[in-house]
Parts: structure tokens; C-alpha cells; sequence
């Protein structure tokens, strides 16, 4: 793993290229509402228990990283897209949108409040941790 000096973010290669700005997780939660950042903080501390794992904020999103980054949760207006990838097109009520990306998929779950985060939810996350973790 390498970590960028400007914005301490980590990447599974060195000096790999990536919008670098340094920002606080914080900031990206500004002006959003409480249920959004209660919905964000339980997954975070979820996710956070499967080692390894870090995460950092990019310009417009949240970052989590074990060997590559695997989990993007983008702050929207009204609710939290919360982004994992897979190499196979998953099927699930849960998913929102699902898109190829590169040769993997890429399955969006949207999320208004921390009681949206059920079994499922974590199950689908688990299966990008666990891809990301293969690759």
C-alpha cells in the first residue's frame, strides 16, 4: 500500500494517479442531515471492524481501502450512495443500480437513515471486502 504524502490517502499502487485534495471526512457532511451522517457513521463502524481497512476522504466522496479501494460512499442530497464492486453482476433489492466497470461491476446501494443497514446490506458489503481483498 502507498499512502499519498498530500492528502495521506492509501492506494494499492505507488504514486498512482487519483484526484488528490486534502479533505476531512467531516466536510463532506456538512449542510446533510442527521439521519445521512447516523446512516454514514454505521456503516463506517461496520466496515471498520474487517481488517485490514482504512478510509479517507476524496473531493467528493468517502473512501475505504484494504488492498484497493473498494467501498466509495458519496454524501447526495437526501441520501447516501454507497458504492462496492464485484466481478459479477449481483442481483438484490437492495441494489440500486448496477454498471459494468472495467471487467468488474459496479453495485450501488442507497441508504436515507441507519435503520436501512440491515443483514443484507452488510452481506453485499462483505462480498465487495472480501472481492477487493482476492484481486
Amino acid at each position: 500500500m502507498w499512502t499519498c504524502p498530500r492528502c495521506e490517502r492509501k492506494f494499492k499502487t505507488q504514486n498512482q494517479s487519483h484526484s488528490c485534495e486534502k479533505k476531512d471526512i467531516g466536510e463532506l457532511f456538512l449542510d446533510k442531515s442527521d439521519e445521512l451522517v447516523l446512516a454514514f457513521d454505521e456503516i463506517m463502524s461496520r466496515v471498520m471492524e474487517w481488517q485490514p481497512s482504512s478510509v479517507g476522504a476524496a473531493k467528493h466522496a468517502v473512501v475505504f481501502t484494504n488492498k484497493k479501494a473498494w467501498l466509495i460512499i458519496k454524501p447526495m442530497t437526501k441520501e447516501l450512495d454507497v458504492k462496492f464492486y464485484y466481478p459479477e453482476r449481483l442481483e438484490s433489492d437492495m441494489l440500486k443500480k448496477v454498471a459494468p466497470f472495467g471487467k468488474k461491476f459496479a453495485h450501488h446501494i442507497r441508504i436515507k437513515s441507519e435503520f436501512e443497514i440491515d443483514s443484507e446490506v452488510m452481506q453485499l458489503l462483505r462480498l465487495g471486502y472480501d472481492y477487493a481483498m482476492e484481486e
